[in-house]
This record gives structure tokens, C-alpha cells and sequence, in this order.
């Protein structure tokens, strides 16, 4: 009888041992699943990349270096031509979010950009008052992600932070962004990279239709 029940125990006990092996897997799984990224990696993943894709001197707008340690506000902050830009962001509070880690792109209209805006329109923008527009508007000049000109593509559509879209055109290698009814905006310095994303630089301001 004892070596009648030898086989059997061998049986039972190795019967054991793989649904033990088999209930590994989805422990294992949940693990992996509530595991969480430290946001600090995720920071200095970007500003890694930034370093890697700039030029070690920088881009240069108004005589001035846009440099790779800097972020897209600190940037623009240094550059003249769209000392009216950095106000708006300013007064939209918008600072906190495009200095934060991104990445963003930015479309940045020049100051003679938002002077072809009608008159007033500026002036009524800044206005406390409309602050939710001001955001609106300069939300839509912006893109989650970042995207250098190579990935700027002729038919091309971008979900702003605004929720509407940016439609993307390319002639004879000079690319452009508009609504898609406008007359649109020319891209007049592109790959402006900064710590936290790429800023390309454009002639015209460009507004969303629902406003």
C-alpha cells in the first residue's frame, strides 16, 4: 500500500507546486501596475532631450542666444520682438504653465504680429476682464508635445491646449499655420529649443474661429 500512494503523493505535490508557479504571474502583473514614475525623471528626460536636439550656441532671435537650459518663458523673456507675447502670458497666468516641464511647442507671434490685430483688439485683450479670452487665444498658439519643424508636416492637423485645432501648410519648404480660414501665419524662426519644449516664431497672431 505505501508504494501505491507514493506515485500519487509525487502527483499531488507537484500539482501544488505549478498552481503556486501560476498564481506568480498576476501578482507580479499588479505590482508592475501601481508602480508610478518619479516626475523629477520625467523633468529631466525633457531637458535631456532639449540638450541633445539644440545647438550648443543656441538660436538666435533679436541678437540674443535661446538657449537649452532655459525654459520657453525664459527664453522669450530675452527676446525683444515678442516682449508683447511674454506680457499676454503674463496676464493670462500662463507663466507657471508653459515654465513648467512640458514639453510644449509654441507658435509665438512678434510684436508687429499682434500689431496687424485690429485696433483696440490688443488693448481689449489685456483688459483684466478678458482674461479667459486672452487664454483662449494664446492657448491656441500652443501644442502638447513638442514638434521641431522636420515634424511639421503640408495637411497637417494639431490639437492646441485650446481644444481646437491648428491646421499646418507647407510651401516650397516654408511652413505655415493657420484656423483654416484666415489668411495664416508664416513661420519665421523655427526650433527655438528650450529646456521645456521648441518655440517656432510667427508673423501673425493666429485665432481660433470659435472666438
Amino acid at each position: 500500500m505505501k508504494k501505491s500512494f507514493a506515485p500519487m503523493l509525487v502527483a499531488l505535490a507537484t500539482s501544488l507546486m505549478l498552481a503556486s508557479c501560476g498564481n506568480d504571474k498576476p501578482a507580479t502583473t499588479e505590482t508592475e501596475t501601481v508602480s508610478t514614475v518619479n516626475p523629477a525623471d520625467s523633468i529631466a528626460a525633457v531637458a535631456g532631450d532639449s540638450a541633445r536636439m539644440a545647438k550648443p550656441e543656441g538660436v538666435m532671435v533679436d541678437g540674443v542666444a535661446m538657449t537649452a537650459d532655459k525654459n520657453i518663458v525664459a527664453n522669450a523673456s530675452g527676446a525683444k520682438s515678442v516682449s508683447t507675447l511674454v506680457s499676454a502670458v503674463k496676464q493670462a497666468g500662463l507663466v507657471e504653465t508653459l515654465s513648467g516641464a512640458g514639453p510644449f511647442t509654441v507658435f509665438a507671434p512678434t510684436n508687429a504680429a499682434f500689431d496687424k490685430l485690429p485696433k483696440g483688439a490688443v488693448a481689449g485683450l489685456m483688459d483684466p476682464a478678458s482674461k479667459e479670452k486672452l487664454k483662449g487665444v494664446l492657448t491656441y498658439h500652443v501644442i502638447p508635445g513638442r514638434l521641431v519643424a522636420a515634424d511639421l508636416k503640408d495637411g497637417q492637423e494639431l490639437t492646441t491646449v485650446n481644444g481646437e485645432k491648428l491646421h499646418i501648410s507647407v510651401k516650397n519648404g516654408q511652413i505655415m499655420v493657420g484656423n483654416g480660414k484666415d489668411a495664416p501665419a508664416t513661420v519665421q524662426i523655427a526650433d527655438v529649443i528650450s529646456s521645456n519644449g521648441v518655440t517656432h516664431v510667427i508673423d501673425s497672431v493666429v485665432l481660433p474661429t470659435a472666438k
